[in-house]
């Protein structure tokens, strides 16, 4: 887990781009079903939603859901309670906020606008939790460990 500002920042960065291309990827497939296109279309949309989840992430969800996680688990929890409650409350907020993000980008402001959103909450959270639990929270974790080794300051 980061232990600072600048290590936060590099976190998000990375765990946010992981989750936004594979979950990108995941509704663009619900809706459009598989082709070999999909990996291009998700490239191509993702510097867009990267930008609103990152936004998202580090200046509204990231906070509340740390706020909420630890108001939940209460004082000096084990490492992995920690990780799955903050998991939970970071993919319940960044899904409710990406779903309208979606639901904007694929019907505009209109009619149906609310309808999507609602219906793409349940079924991008379904995907999202797993997969930050299972994949994204373990990789990216590896991954920053790797670059910044606990105990060791990088200037």
């Amino acid at each position: 887990m980061p232990v600072n500002k600048r290590e936060s920042l590099v976190f998000t960065i990375i765990m946010c781009a992981f989750m936004v291309y594979v979950m990108t990827i995941y509704n663009i497939w619900r809706v459009h079903g598989y082709s070999h296109d999909i990996f291009t279309a998700a490239w191509m949309g993702f510097p867009p939603a990267y930008l609103v989840a990152f936004l998202a992430d580090w200046f509204v969800v990231g906070n509340q859901a740390k706020t909420i996680a630890f108001k939940i688990i209460g004082k000096n929890p084990p490492a992995w309670k920690i990780v799955i409650c903050v998991s939970t409350c970071m993919v319940g907020g960044m899904v409710v906020v990406m779903s309208l993000f979606g639901a904007v980008h694929s019907v505009g402001f209109s009619s149906q606008t609310l309808l999507v959103w609602l219906h793409n909450i349940p079924a991008n959270f379904a995907v999202a939790l797993p997969l930050q639990i299972l994949v994204a929270g373990p990789l990216v974790r590896f991954i920053f460990r790797a670059a910044f080794p606990v105990g060791v300051i990088i200037d």
